[in-house]
């Protein structure tokens, strides 16, 4: 396998079964746009953030209009989604954008990795997308395409050696076109059974949810978007042998900022107190 006869397949791939309809893939999406989807896309599953992404955006249909908005209403909106920290993230990267760059979201990566939450993948995603930058990075398509054409048999395959070859195929000036093609075309590959990245010494297993700390606190959150709590209603959540669990999840969610005491009750930042119980 040569660069070049991958990008031949990948882009052959694109023409007869691309998923253009995807809606952050549109010509029209703003840098914004394309953020809060590679946000949502982090360890999601395409088909579950589509609805999420239409919602948030039509709640948020900026980034001015996401910064001004309270932490309370941002965690509301992402209920569902899970990882909720990402929506702390995106809130405070949206604050950021609106107070250091006047609104517009910066194209140069070293200033997109100044954002709160934003690391090395997100903000070449977001320079690549948006931007059509030049530039190189590693996800989970991504390394699933490249180890099954250049790594067959091959165990603890380094990121640094899936870059070397992404670095020779990227056509220069189609970034945006290349990635989504390649994206693509690596998730077409997991559909049909090519599931490789555990070949891949940077391979890191999702842990269970059920029972999980992060099962805790989304539904400490989910609680919250209803209204204030007591600590005694929030602890019986998840019955009384997960009461400690949740205790614990509580704790790390104060300190995280993303929910606060008033009294003996707890409660989103910014959020109007309007049940107790």
């Amino acid at each position: 396998m040569t660069p070049r006869r991958f990008r031949d397949i990948v882009f052959d791939h694109a023409a007869r079964h691309g998923r253009d309809h995807l809606p952050w893939r549109s010509r029209t999406a703003s840098p914004y746009a394309v953020l809060v989807s590679e946000i949502m896309l982090q360890q999601t599953q395409v088909d579950r953030v589509i609805p999420f992404y239409r919602a948030f955006l039509r709640r948020f249909p900026s980034v001015r209009a996401l910064a001004r908005a309270p932490l309370a209403d941002v965690l509301s909106a992402w209920q569902g989604l899970g990882y909720n920290r990402r929506a702390k993230m995106l809130h405070e990267a949206a604050q950021a954008v609106v107070g250091k760059y006047g609104g517009r979201l910066p194209k140069e990566v070293s200033e997109l990795e100044k954002l709160p939450g934003i690391g090395p993948y997100t903000a070449r995603a977001v320079a690549a997308f948006a931007h059509n930058k030049d530039v190189v990075f590693v996800e989970t398509n991504l390394r699933t395409a490249v180890l099954h054409h250049f790594f067959p048999g091959d165990a603890l395959v380094k990121d640094a050696q899936i870059v070397s070859i992404l670095e020779k195929a990227l056509p220069a000036g189609r970034a945006r076109d290349w990635y989504a093609a390649l994206m693509d075309y690596g998730a077409h590959l997991k559909r049909h059974g090519v599931r490789l990245n555990h070949r891949s010494a940077g391979y890191v297993k999702q842990p269970v949810f059920k029972g999980s700390k992060r099962e805790a606190r989304g539904a400490v959150l989910k609680a919250l978007t209803q209204g204030a709590k007591s600590a005694h209603f929030l602890e019986r959540l998840l019955g009384t042998e997960r009461k400690e669990q949740v205790r614990e999840a509580i704790a790390t969610l104060v300190r995280d900022g993303m929910l606060q005491k008033e009294g003996r009750s707890y409660v989103l930042p910014g959020a109007d107190r309007k049940t107790t119980r």
